[in-house]
């Protein structure tokens, strides 16, 4: 398990690089405790994200980061989301559960 300051450093490293492929600019990122959801993005561009996040494997992390921020392109989860979804992160679906 990584230390709170680790966890936001590899979340925000994450985010940063998947900004720059999505060509999005969040608001602002927020790392912090979640229970209920991995990860959530504002109509203001609002991006917020688990802590624990971190902990997972690389590849759902990939799929929650890219998830929300190309909600900062497209609002829902229509087919244009996810064909941008199967566009960036082939095999998205497999990771597309609910929290605990």
């Amino acid at each position: 398990m990584r230390t709170r300051d680790k966890r936001r450093e590899v979340i925000r490293h994450r985010v940063e690089y998947w900004s720059r492929r999505l060509s999005v600019r969040p608001r602002l990122v927020r790392v912090q405790r979640m229970t209920q959801k991995w990860g959530s993005c504002s109509t203001s561009g609002i991006v917020t994200l688990a802590s624990d996040l971190a902990d997972r494997e690389l590849s759902f992390q990939n799929f929650v980061i890219a998830h929300e921020l190309l909600h900062l392109r497209v609002p829902n989860h229509g087919k244009l989301f996810k064909a941008l979804m199967t566009a960036h992160v082939p095999g998205w679906k497999r990771h597309d559960v609910k929290r605990r």
